[in-house]
């Protein structure tokens, strides 16, 4: 899982989502194409430094330890960064529904949001197209990953926020000691709604160096990110993670909220299988 924006609070299902893109590197290429159990259960640590939003000043610092659980049957799938329903699969192309999570944020926590409403724990949910590209350097492989999620607020009944687009290029690969890396560029797209949420500033909450401002839709952030992930036994694994979030040349670069047009996410983290099936799933 890939969360648009961080966090400063969350609730226990939302930390599970966000810790499903960190996990879901960490198993890629494990078993060497191999079929893996049906479903298993672990618990995963992670700690995460990262931007408040992209174009935010501030950085929050987290520590997350949650239980997990994978089940990788032909149509039902809570695997890696999908939980939902898998439509299509073919050797070039998968389609899916997934979900993705960004924790909500106190704005008396962030100075330029200071005295606005409060960023809700949101999450995105909708129809992903994967499609192989083929093989790459060093026995790799290229993947587009197209994402189109409409975005609820769990802070607020479910009030819906709006529509995210994620389009993304990824560069998968596994080297003979056994590390996985992967890297990946793409790029955040928004409705106004959406951008609204994030960027806009309504005439009653302008004062001094924060002047009304009318948030556009289209692109939020260019994103460029890089893991890698090892099995050290069976059971045990450890993976890292890094990000850039850029703004530059964002519909939104010019908003009164935005105080620094790049910054960077990064994560460390262990994960522990507990208990897995017998049964090997189908692919």
């Amino acid at each position: 899982m890939k969360p648009l924006f961080a966090s400063l609070r969350f609730s226990p299902l939302m930390a599970a989502l966000m810790l499903a893109a960190p996990l879901a590197r960490a198993q890629s290429g494990d078993e060497d194409g191999a079929r893996q159990p049906l479903w298993e259960v672990g618990a995963v640590a992670l700690g995460v430094s990262q931007q408040a939003y992209p174009g935010s000043d501030q950085r929050i610092r987290r520590g997350l330890a949650l239980p997990y659980f994978i089940y990788r049957g032909k149509v039902l799938r809570a695997d890696r960064d999908t939980a939902g329903l898998r439509a299509i699969k073919t050797e070039t192309f998968e389609l899916d529904v997934g979900f993705a999570a960004s924790f909500g944020s106190r704005s008396d926590e962030i100075e330029a949001r200071r005295g606005m409403p409060d960023l809700g724990t949101l999450v995105e949910f909708g129809p992903r197209l994967r499609w192989n590209l083929g093989e790459g350097p060093g026995g790799g492989s290229w993947r587009a990953v197209l994402p189109l999620r409409g975005v609820f607020d769990l802070s607020d009944r479910g009030a819906h926020r709006g529509m995210a687009l994620e389009p993304e290029l990824q560069f998968q690969r596994r080297s003979d000691s056994g590390w996985n890396y992967s890297a990946s560029i793409g790029a955040i797209i928004a409705d106004q709604r959406l951008a609204s949420t994030f960027y806009e500033v309504r005439p009653e909450f302008a004062r001094t160096g924060r002047p009304a401002y009318e948030a556009d839709a289209g692109l939020v952030a260019w994103r460029l990110g890089a893991s890698l992930g090892r099995k050290l036994t069976p059971d045990w694994r450890v993976f890292g993670f890094a990000r850039i979030d850029t703004v530059s040349g964002a519909a939104n670069q010019d908003s009164p909220l935005v105080r620094r047009n790049t910054g960077a996410t990064a994560g460390v983290g262990v994960a522990y299988t507990w208990l897995r099936s017998e049964a090997m799933s189908q692919d």
